[in-house]
């Protein structure tokens, strides 16, 4: 399963919640790409790195990374994109930065300390008219093979993440 949405959408804690209630492993992204000091791995390793991730048989990743994007929808059966307005992803990220300053997040690579700035502000205020027609383009070329779901509220991924808590505790029935 592949997650990914706008900074802010809450993609790494609702993989992370997914994860608990699947049992199933989370890949963050953001661990794998970055290293101490906010240092980015290098354009032609990052994708062998997501492919190597990628190989076992049941995961679940969470990120954009829109220029490997095509790797994770390939390989996923199903694709979750938190797409939630530019507001809530706002706000949220400016929370993160107030509770975890200081800190480096469990799904953020050792070193890279919680921060914002100006460019990432953009990079969410811009990712509706920028990056989500592009991700949407995506989606709606692979939608007949694969599972693709849209939540669009906080109350929509609580209800989803219930149904999977559901399926799994009736398929482990005996």
């Amino acid at each position: 399963m592949a997650v990914i949405g706008c900074p802010g959408a809450g993609k790494s804690t609702f993989a992370r919640r997914l994860g608990v209630v699947l049992g199933i492993e989370v890949v963050h992204l953001d661990r794998l790409y970055w290293h101490p000091g906010w240092v980015r791995t290098p354009a032609e390793q990052w994708a062998q790195i997501q492919a190597a991730a990628l190989q076992a048989d049941r995961w679940i990743v969470d990120g954009n990374y829109a220029a490997t994007l095509h790797l994770r929808v390939t390989a996923a059966d199903t694709v979750i994109f938190l797409d939630f307005p530019t507001a809530v992803c706002l706000w949220r990220s400016l929370l993160r930065v107030a509770r975890s300053r200081r800190t480096t997040r469990p799904d953020m690579a050792d070193g890279c300390r919680e921060r914002v700035n100006l460019e990432f502000l953009r990079f969410i205020w811009s990712f509706r008219r920028a990056k989500r027609p592009g991700m949407v383009r995506r989606l709606q070329e692979v939608q007949g093979d694969k599972h693709v779901v849209y939540l669009r509220s906080s109350g929509d991924a609580d209800a989803f993440l219930a149904r999977a808590r559901q399926r799994a505790m009736l398929s482990a029935d005996p």
